[in-house]
């Protein structure tokens, strides 16, 4: 991955073949904890979603050749993840696809953030948006005990103010059949 300063990244990966990478409560907050030491303590984390079978992040790189640091952060994150579900679930060899993809998403931030959030809905696995609690979603709706996204850089990339302007803007693209289901 090549990374520049200031620039927002979707940072992604999935299970090999589709597989599951997340089989137990625990796994989310361990891969939660595992973005937060190796991911959100070298960039700025705007956004994240972890999925039964893989996960998105929205990062946005501090400074100049952080490329490196950040690469290796990542791999030593999966590969300990990996080692761990290995050991829980008695099976070897690789969890995650090769390579994990990260598309420059500066000029659509707004898109790429609600699609993070939307993902789980959209894949029919909750019910809401917030109704998913592996995600930053409700990070930002002040409804997580514990916080590894920089809300405030989030807000001023996405250009909201408060809770209910971020509520309307997340379901804003949402299929209106879905949105009347949630709504009423």
């Amino acid at each position: 991955m090549k990374f520049s300063s200031g620039n927002l990244y979707h940072i992604y990966n999935r299970g090999n073949n589709k597989q599951e990478i997340f089989f137990e409560t625990r796994n989310y907050e361990f891969f939660r904890n595992k973005i937060k030491i190796h991911v959100s303590s070298n960039t700025d984390l705007i956004a994240y979603c972890l999925m039964p079978n893989h996960f998105h992040m929205l990062v946005r790189i501090q400074q100049e050749n952080e490329e490196n640091r950040l690469n290796k952060e990542i791999g030593t994150m999966l590969r300990s993840f990996t080692r761990a579900i290995n050991l829980q679930e008695e099976r070897t060899g690789s969890l995650f696809q090769q390579r994990t993809q990260a598309k420059n998403v500066s000029n659509c931030a707004i898109v790429c953030f609600n699609y993070i959030h939307q993902n789980p809905l959209k894949a029919g696995i909750a019910e809401s948006i917030e109704g998913w609690e592996y995600s930053s979603f409700n990070e930002y709706l002040g409804k997580s005990r514990d916080q590894i996204c920089n809300l405030e850089l989030g807000r001023n990339i996405i250009e909201f103010k408060t809770i209910e302007e971020f509520y309307k803007l997340s379901y804003q693209n949402i299929d209106p059949e879905k949105r009347k289901k949630i709504f009423q």
